[in-house]
C-alpha cells in the first residue's frame, strides 16, 4: 500500500469521516484557509490512482468514497513506523514513547489494561 502526503491524509481522514462527498463538501470541513477548489480536486484524483479513493457520478459532478478502510491505513501506517524506526519491535517503540513523554508506570498500566479489554 503506498504512503500519503499530509495533504492526502488530511482528505483521507475527511472522506473516511463524512462516507462520501464531492469537492465542495470537502473543501467545506477544511479548515481556513481554504484550499482552492482546483488543488482539492487534484488531490482527490491523485487519491483515485493510488486506488485510495472511487468515484460515482452524480449529475455534472461526481461523489467520491474511500475504498480503503481507516483501520486498514492505520495498521499499515503503524507497522511500518514499528518497521522502519524500531526495528519491528513494540517494545522499543513503547520505551521510546514512554521516556520522551515522560510517562508513568501508571500511564502504562491503563495501556494494558485496555488493549487486555480490547483483546476479550
Amino acid at each position: 500500500m503506498k504512503q500519503l502526503t499530509k495533504a492526502e491524509e488530511e482528505i483521507m481522514q475527511i472522506l473516511w469521516q463524512l462516507k462520501e462527498a464531492n469537492v465542495a463538501t470537502i473543501i467545506e470541513e477544511m479548515p481556513e484557509p481554504k484550499p482552492a477548489y482546483n488543488t482539492v480536486s487534484t488531490i482527490v484524483r491523485i487519491l483515485e490512482n493510488k486506488e485510495f479513493v472511487d468515484h460515482r457520478k452524480k449529475g455534472k459532478g461526481y461523489i467520491y468514497f474511500p475504498v480503503v478502510a481507516k483501520e486498514t491505513y492505520s495498521d499499515q501506517s503503524m507497522n511500518k513506523l514499528i518497521n522502519n524506526y524500531f526495528n519491528g519491535s513494540f517494545k522499543s517503540m513503547v520505551s521510546f514513547f514512554m521516556k520522551k513523554n515522560e510517562m508513568d508506570t501508571k500511564d502504562l498500566e491503563a495501556i494494558l489494561k485496555e488493549i487486555n479489554k480490547d483483546d476479550k
